[in-house]
């Protein structure tokens, strides 16, 4: 009975390791207080609902070959109601993930709300491994300003990118 006891602290202790640290942790605490007050001026609902996309599809390329680990392109601009579609090329796996301090105030619920289900955390999408395969993230409902960007496998390779978003 100890060894089972033990062995499911060690799974939860590796499960949680895998969630991507304090950021993630932080980000849901800090989210709900300064969701009302983005919500009039970004347009986003209070319940951090899922926004559809209304503009443009823009499409960013996740990259991992003999040049690095990048985004192409890694500067990205947008408006409110643009979708984003990352599409994974090679040298996976990849992701994309947010970050509640390089982001605008008061936006990490609604950009949480519109990566839809296809998550491994807060503000991160899951991980993509084969070509072809994509992950796609509505700009619905979020203030103007700029939002970093990165890939948690490659992020000390410095696969980062930059968005910003205008209304």
């Amino acid at each position: 009975m100890k060894f089972k006891g033990i062995a499911l602290v060690a799974s939860v202790l590796v499960l949680g390791a895998c969630g991507g640290g304090e950021t993630t942790a932080e980000a849901p605490a800090a989210a709900p207080a300064a969701a009302p007050a983005a919500t009039p001026a970004g347009g986003a609902m209070a319940s951090g609902t899922a926004m559809p996309i209304t503009g443009k599809m823009i499409e960013i390329r996740m990259v991992g070959d003999a040049k690095g680990y990048r985004y192409e392109p890694a500067i990205v601009s947008a408006q409110v109601g643009d979708g984003l579609k990352f599409l994974m090329e090679s040298g996976g796996p990849h992701n994309v993930a947010f970050e509640a301090s390089m982001i605008p105030a008061g936006s990490a619920a609604q950009l949480d709300a519109n990566f839809g289900t296809d998550k491994i955390g807060t503000m991160s999408s899951g991980l993509k491994m084969a070509p072809g395969e994509s992950i796609t993230i509505s700009l619905g409902g979020l203030p103007a300003g700029v939002y970093e960007f990165n890939c948690t496998p490659h992020l000390a390779m410095n696969m980062k990118g930059t968005l910003t978003i205008t209304p």
